[in-house]
């Protein structure tokens, strides 16, 4: 099994390896020509985003800056709207279903860590890494998430769902919901 296929099945990988590297490089190559041009270059914008996601619908729009890890492991639904300086970290697939709506600073992750440092941290000829394993994000149809919210790995969220600012979303949330807070919580039905 490669490291990529460690990674994407979620199982401990090396970040390290040539070839997720070689993804990486791309991204930030990519992110970089994204993060830097005319905002009214629509076409070029598109054309970059097409090449950095695995796939993205008719209508996106995402703001710059934009920051993610890979890129490839991406999925963004039509008309979905991606506000200012979010982070992605697509070590699994983040998968954001039609008409979202993410405001500026939201960070969803998917690679996660051991707890303990003993476990986390491996020492290998003088040299440090860290254990990593992912897990995937869903993000539903209809999804509106609040600016500074956080999506842990693993978590699913379903359609017709408004998070508040600021949550930390730490568990699955099931549609048509009001969730906020830290760590999120259902407020009520939608």
């Amino acid at each position: 099994m490669t490291e990529k296929e460690k990674m994407l099945h979620g199982d401990p990988y090396n970040s390290r390896d040539p070839e997720l590297l070689a993804m990486y490089h791309k991204a930030r190559k990519l992110l970089l020509q994204y993060n830097a041009l005319n905002p009214e270059l629509s076409s070029e914008r598109d054309i970059i985003l097409t090449d950095l996601f695995h796939k993205k619908g008719d209508g996106v729009w995402i703001e710059a800056p934009f920051f993610c890890d890979y890129g490839e492991n991406i999925i963004i639904g039509d008309g979905t709207f991606v506000n200012t300086n979010c982070i992605f970290l697509d070590n699994n697939t983040i998968t954001i279903g039609k008409n979202g709506l993410i405001a500026p600073y939201v960070q969803i992750y998917t690679a996660t860590h051991p707890l303990k440092a003993s476990e986390r941290i491996i020492t290998e000829e003088g040299q440090s890494r860290y254990l990593t394993h992912t897990k995937p994000v869903s993000i539903g149809d209809n999804v509106w998430i609040g600016g500074n919210s956080v999506i842990f790995p693993g978590v699913t969220i379903g359609n017709n769902v408004t998070i508040g600012a600021g949550s930390v979303v730490t568990k699955d949330l099931p549609d048509d919901v009001l969730a906020f807070g830290n760590p999120c919580k259902v407020i009520r039905k939608l």
